[in-house]
């Protein structure tokens, strides 16, 4: 008898929903723990004194919670706001086991096409007790964001905790520069510093603040609250008008944009300390904050090309901003193009932003692997004992590029407004005459796009000083440009006139900077 050819059988395998469940049992049991721990740690917030010591005793086991927790809060919000509800069906993955699996929002799909009381719990915005900011609307348009009471009580304590721990001040005196109304920053932090300080709210007028330090004269411990461009025209102003320096103690912290470490030393020439924070809008003022760690390992990565390959990369040539922040206020995460986003933790916030992109480039680096980098070399190890001496902060560090998209393009080089801002006061006897300034790529008469820089001056200037100050800031830029960036010390070797930028002085609210707002800078001109 011929023997029938063999025909494999094809088996279906039925997959146990066992595993499935057991999975998803344990992610609700470790989010119910995250929520426990991030409970016990508002708690402890409340009180500046808590807010140290849990920032002081983060430890890396406690990561996996975090991320627990964040998931939660996307379940949560899940069956409480309609908004989100709807968001989900329209992007179904099958059981959400993992935080990943749920899908990321932003302004465009998810802000635009709800409206307001949809973005709330329950659907519903409260007839009181709430506050609504306005967002600066750099990216083209204002957006609302409805704040509870409870959320905001939040925001304070971290605020004041942080202040207290980064700004030891024996007789705190917070003189709040940042714009007042519907602005987020300046109504924000003028509540949160009056837990902990003496607060006038000035807003950024030079002739108040000035009035203010002399009026209650040296003997408290003042802090400026402010974005970065405004606290040099504060101390150029001081300077033009003799301030005794010397005889004050004035600290300053600053957000809302990118600050370089040429800024900052030119503005430690006076004040005691400088500190940024990072926040948005759209999310919360108070993300991420500088320490003294932070700061002497951004300083550490402009000059040892050893670590900045192992911490962020090889061939990366920017200089990112440094900052520690807490994973259960809000946990951060990047996707494949390295953008961040977070997610907001706190149970009371009104309107959750879930695995929201702010928009922001990012790397994130827990406390310990950075720490790790740090030692392998001793030199570095016998300064980071004396970097962590103060704070102490446990907490994972967050290293923020910026906007992708802030650079203009010449000759396969990207420029960044940091790195233009460098080689403008490193060193510039000039510096004090630049109030501000902006980028542009213009196309000359032979069909040749060259780099702008255009310069508000802060007074008008005789033709030999503005000569002088020009080739000063080209020079400046130009040399600090080929010391950070391969692509363009490349240029100049294949192209001598590559290095021809342009700098072109306006007189004050002339040119491009007509009609700026003066509360951030816009540093390119599209």
């Amino acid at each position: 008898m011929a023997e029938l050819p063999h025909r494999p059988v094809a088996l279906r395998t039925v997959e146990s929903p066992l595993p499935a469940v057991v999975a998803h049992g344990r992610q609700v049991g470790l989010g119910a723990l995250g929520r426990a721990v991030a409970a016990l740690g508002r708690l402890a917030a409340r009180h500046p004194a808590g807010w140290r010591w849990t920032a002081r005793r983060h430890h890396p086991a406690l990561d996996a919670l975090a991320d627990a927790h964040a998931w939660a809060v996307c379940a949560r919000a899940a069956r409480q706001v309609p908004a989100y509800r709807d968001f989900l069906r329209a992007h179904p993955t099958g059981v959400r086991r993992r935080l990943t699996d749920f899908p990321e929002t932003d302004k465009r799909s998810y802000v635009l096409a709800h409206d307001v009381a949809a973005r709330c719990r329950h659907g519903r915005l409260p007839s009181r007790g709430v506050i609504v900011d306005e967002s600066a609307g750099s990216a083209g348009q204002p957006f609302n964001w409805p704040r509870g009471e409870r959320e905001l009580h939040a925001v304070h304590r971290d605020i004041a905790g942080y202040t207290g721990l980064v700004f030891p001040m024996r007789r705190p005196f917070v003189i709040n520069a940042y714009s007042m109304g519907a602005w987020a920053t300046g109504t924000t932090t003028g509540a949160a510093m009056a837990r902990i300080a003496v607060v006038k709210n000035t807003g950024p007028d030079l002739g108040k603040i000035i009035d203010t330090l002399r009026e209650f004269g040296p003997d408290f411990d003042y802090l400026v609250t402010a974005y970065p461009p405004f606290l040099k025209h504060l101390r150029d102003r001081l300077d033009a008008e003799g301030f005794p320096w010397t005889r004050y103690r004035v600290a300053a912290s600053c957000g809302g944009e990118a600050m370089t470490e040429a800024l900052r030393d030119y503005l430690e020439q006076r004040f005691t300390l400088v500190r940024s924070a990072y926040g948005a809008s759209d999310l919360s003022i108070g993300i991420g904050a500088e320490t003294r760690f932070t700061v002497w390992l951004r300083r550490r990565l402009q000059t040892d090309r050893g670590l900045r390959d192992a911490l962020l990369g090889a061939g990366e040539q920017r200089l990112p901003m440094v900052f520690q922040y807490n994973p259960f206020a809000t946990y951060l995460e990047t996707n494949q193009r390295r953008e961040l986003l977070c997610t907001v933790t706190g149970g009371d916030v009104l309107q959750p932003r879930l695995r929201y992109n702010v928009g922001d480039e990012a790397l994130l680096v827990s406390y310990q692997r950075a720490v790790d980098l740090v030692c392998a070399d001793p030199v570095r190890r016998a300064e980071l004992r004396t970097a962590l001496a103060a704070e102490r902060m446990t907490l994972p560090l967050l290293l923020l590029f910026g906007r992708s998209d802030s650079t203009i393009s010449y000759l396969g080089a990207n420029l960044y407004p940091q790195d233009v801002e460098y080689g403008l006061y490193v060193g510039n006897p000039y510096a004090a005459e630049i109030s501000r300034f902006c980028l542009a790529l213009v196309e000359d008469a032979t069909l040749e796009s060259r780099p702008v820089i255009h310069l508000e001056l802060r007074r008008p200037l005789t033709a030999p000083q503005r000569a002088a100050l020009a080739d000063a800031c080209r020079l400046g830029v130009r040399r600090h440009l080929t010391s950070v960036s391969r692509d363009f010390a490349q240029s100049l070797v294949e192209d001598a006139t590559a290095g021809d930028l342009r700098v072109e002085l306006h007189a004050p609210g002339t040119g491009p900077f007509a009609g700026q707002q003066k509360i951030k800078n816009s540093y390119l001109v599209r």
